[in-house]
């Protein structure tokens, strides 16, 4: 159809690559038109759709998002902060419009996406899930609920192959609530604890992390209070939910010709006051 969104996904012979392409695929209105992956991978130049396990789509994995420049409209990229920087300033030169779901970006990383954006438009979100953009809104209303008279814990678990921690989910959790407070993440986050810690601060937000098996994403936020405790879970079971949340994002900014969006603006949360 001559009126498809075109679509390239970055590190399309990834667990999560394969997945995007797949949800991709299944969306009306969008088709995949590139797909990439390092340099060094098997699969470059193989049908993306037999490596997603979907069939023949006609569009060979290449080595670098430079090749097929032109070929796509929007990008999606859940791929590693580097490659994600350097697929970045080709999108932003090329006007192509970018959906990032790539976790564990530096400061100055995320700068560069915002510096980006003036040029773009583009979509950034630690994670694409619905129910976990539904969540951030449900912390924030519980944080100002319940503000200082409780003590404030975020657990998350993912997979063993997941390679940053926290995770970039548990963390804007954390902004969230602390920006609902009026505190500072960066002076109050507390990261583990081990040894003779001394009684808790209430004035801080922990963080535990698990790794283990192929546990796809949880994350549970406690607002404990001396006779009662609030919890706020949100359980991903497969990586699809943020395949779909992605493609959602995709197809709401390719309407846009520039400016920094997260999942809240595609989902108009953001309007909800």
């Amino acid at each position: 159809m001559a009126d498809e969104i075109r679509v390239a996904v970055a590190g399309a012979g990834g667990r999560m690559g394969r997945t995007l392409v797949n949800a991709v695929h299944q969306t009306d209105g969008l088709a995949v038109s590139a797909a990439t992956e390092q340099t060094e991978s098997g699969l470059l130049g193989v049908d993306a759709g037999d490596v997603a396990g979907i069939g023949p789509l006609g569009v060979a994995i290449r080595s670098d998002l430079d090749e097929v420049l032109g070929e796509f409209d929007v990008l999606i990229d859940f791929t590693t902060p580097d490659a994600t920087m350097h697929n970045l300033r080709l999108c932003r030169d090329a006007r192509a419009r970018t959906v990032i779901g790539t976790t564990g970006l530096s400061p100055s990383q995320r700068e560069a996406v915002s510096e980006a954006a003036i040029d773009i438009a583009l979509v950034y979100a630690p994670n694409m899930s619905v129910g976990v953009n539904l969540c951030f809104k449900l912390l924030e209303t519980a944080a100002r609920v319940m503000g200082d008279d409780v003590d404030i814990e975020i657990v998350e678990a993912h997979h063993r192959h997941k390679v940053d921690a926290p995770s970039g989910t548990a963390l804007r959790m954390g902004e969230v609530i602390a920006d609902a407070l009026g505190r500072d993440l960066n002076q109050v986050a507390v990261y583990g604890r081990q040894g003779h810690t001394g009684p808790r601060e209430r004035q801080t937000i922990g963080f535990e992390t698990i790794r283990a098996g192929d546990t796809v994403g949880e994350h549970t936020v406690w607002f404990a209070a001396d006779g009662e405790r609030v919890e706020i879970t949100h359980r991903a079971s497969s990586r699809m939910t943020f395949a779909r949340g992605a493609v959602r994002a995709a197809k709401w900014v390719a309407g846009l010709e520039r400016g920094q969006f997260d999942m809240q603006d595609v989902l108009g949360l953001n309007d909800q006051g």
